[in-house]
């Protein structure tokens, strides 16, 4: 049986996977004695199991003759198609939603967007939250497998960085694409689950409850911020769970740190560039939010008061963290932050955090911090330039190579962005969506950080009061934000169509 299901084709293995994962609501809404939700879900999942195989076995003898552009063509597909699959469940126990929204809101989901369309949580019963987390946590290990088993050996999606630091970085990968794929479950699977578990664990004993702290466990690991209360201010686990999450999104900081052995990782983390970054901004920013309460915000009046100067630096530690990992979880103590440093447009330091991003190969989106990294150094050597310039890097051959191909390859690829964020901003505006407005929808859905839209601070701010055309927009941002647009680009490579 294995032996044949290493035939099938891997958008079918989605598939087969996601109806799978339709028995675990199901199994929860049995137990809520929610018998229309549990119905609904086992139908859905064997009637798509039944579809898989029958696909599958129909189609597992096809050799494909360019495993390349087969593999970047089932990634789009898994992104574009997978979440219609996904929402027919959703939307038969939601009719008034429709399935054009219900597939948005499975897109946001998979994609780990986290851009929700239930401004108020408590409409749709937990069964259907525990479908968007486990959703959001399986979207956020296929990016990872995708990152390591298809991304890697053709060099995108970040690795075309590393490729310039080691020259002939991914010759090993060069094996068949569906051994290629099983090495990467076998070594993400172990450490994706045990955080997972150990995290959910951490929180309940924080005072947490055990489903909605295994919701956030799994949206920390994904960065998808899925909650079923609106986000860790309506959980109970208070400083603690705060603290837990914190950590835990550290792992999207640098692909390194998603391994078993914690020792190793931690041991060569100082000297990882995209650890670096993040800990300079994690430093940085909150002591600049902070002290700008002496600097410039003179007119608020708790000075003298040590909790709330506490709160608000740990307000505004947690949400650098988070949107630096595109996450988009909001710290109970954020209000408090914005208060002490009097910042009225404090959302523009999490939109430029969430366009940093986080690290190659992890669950966070945006630019990714190798590549900002990158440019830093070709911006240091050329200001060294201009004080001396006959000078020579001191630098070795691969810094050399980094500093020069791989700032080249950052820039075409944050001109990409940027027009991105350009295209989408202005296919909203056309649709009378104000410009702020717009610009922020098209940030959050390109750089996969739902939540960030409501950091506009505008109350009607809500994907919920959006168009169906509006939804569709922002579902093709959120798919070419998580693919990445080297990889759509990577398909008209001509050579990618001759064989």
């Amino acid at each position: 049986m294995l032996a044949a299901l290493r035939k099938y084709p891997f958008f079918v293995l989605l598939m087969m996977i996601g109806a799978l994962a339709m028995l675990v609501p199901a199994a929860h809404a049995a137990k809520q004695q929610d018998w229309h939700i549990a119905r609904v879900f086992f139908q859905y999942s064997m009637l798509i199991l039944a579809f898989s195989v029958l696909l599958g076995t129909a189609m597992m003898n096809r050799t494909p003759r360019n495993v390349s552009r087969t593999n970047l063509i089932t990634l789009i597909l898994a992104f574009a198609l997978l979440p219609a699959f996904l929402a027919l469940p959703f939307a038969q126990t939601l009719p008034y939603l429709g399935f054009k929204r219900a597939y948005f809101e499975m897109l946001s989901c998979f994609t780990t967007t986290g851009a929700t369309l239930f401004d108020d949580p408590f409409r749709i019963s937990e069964s259907l939250h525990l479908w968007r987390g486990l959703v959001g946590w399986l979207g956020g290990f296929f990016m990872l497998v995708v990152a390591v088993s298809v991304l890697e050996p053709l060099n995108i999606g970040g690795f075309e960085m590393r490729a310039t630091m080691v020259a002939g970085q991914g010759a090993a990968l060069r094996m068949e694409n569906t051994a290629r794929i099983l090495r990467a479950v076998r070594l993400l699977l172990p450490p994706y689950v045990l955080f997972t578990a150990l995290l959910a664990l951490l929180l309940i004993l924080s005072g947490e409850r055990v489903f909605i702290a295994t919701i956030h466990a799994m949206s920390t690991l994904a960065t998808s911020a899925i909650s079923p209360v609106g986000g860790i201010a309506g959980g109970q686990g208070g400083w603690g769970g705060e603290v837990l999450i914190a950590v835990f999104l550290l792992i999207a900081v640098s692909s390194r740190l998603m391994t078993l052995n914690l020792p190793r990782a931690l041991a060569t983390a100082p000297k990882d560039p995209e650890v670096q970054l993040a800990m300079l901004m994690i430093l940085l920013l909150p002591i600049l939010v902070f002290a700008r309460h002496w600097i410039a915000a003179l007119e608020v009046s708790t000075g003298s008061d040590v909790a709330a100067g506490f709160s608000a630096y740990w307000g505004a530690l947690f949400n650098t963290v988070s949107y630096l990992t595109t996450t988009g979880f909001d710290s109970s103590h954020w209000q408090t932050a914005q208060s002490w440093s009097g910042l009225r447009a404090s959302g523009i330091l999490l939109f430029g955090l969430a366009v940093m991003g986080g690290g190659v190969a992890t669950t966070a989106g945006g630019v990714k911090l190798l590549r900002i990294y990158a440019l830093y150094r070709h911006g240091v050597r050329e200001l060294e330039r201009l004080v001396n310039p006959s000078s020579v890097g001191r630098s070795g051959t691969s810094t050399r190579r980094f500093r020069r191909q791989g700032a080249e390859l950052a820039w075409v690829f944050l001109i990409l962005f940027l027009m991105s964020i350009t295209l989408a901003a202005l296919a909203l505006s056309l649709l009378e969506i104000p410009f702020e407005n717009a610009l922020a929808l098209s940030i959050a859905s390109l750089t996969n950080t739902g939540p960030i839209y409501t950091a506009l601070g505008d109350p009607f701010a809500h994907y919920a009061t959006l168009s169906d055309t509006a939804l569709s927009i922002l579902s093709v941002a959120m798919v070419l934000g998580r693919v990445e647009a080297l990889a759509f680009i990577a398909l008209l490579n001509p050579d990618y169509w001759r064989n």
